[in-house]
């Protein structure tokens, strides 16, 4: 299983350049997990990012999981009621404990 850390913000700022990273991070292997644990801001545009990903993968056959949810990533999953949505368990990373 292959691991990508997403660093510092997840926003409209950044999103063009961390669109093609995550698509070319689909073909590392069949089982994938995403680290949100440093992600320490996320707007609407990073939260297409993760829905684009998490879409691309299924249609690929994938298993893409998000791990150790960042407090934003949270906030913004709880205001946009998509918890749940993904299908990932819903772990704060251990600073945020």
């Amino acid at each position: 299983m292959q691991t990508l850390a997403l660093e510092s913000e997840l926003n409209i700022f950044n999103a063009a350049e961390q669109k093609p990273r995550l698509l070319e991070f689909l073909e590392c292997d069949e089982e994938l997990e995403v680290d949100l644990a440093n992600v320490s801001e996320i707007d609407t545009a990073g939260l297409q990012l993760l829905i684009l990903i998490k879409r691309e993968a299924m249609k690929a056959g994938k298993k893409l999981k998000f791990v150790m949810h960042s407090q934003a990533v949270l906030n913004v999953l709880e205001l946009t009621n998509l918890t749940g949505t993904f299908g990932d368990q819903v772990v704060l990373s251990s600073d945020e404990e």
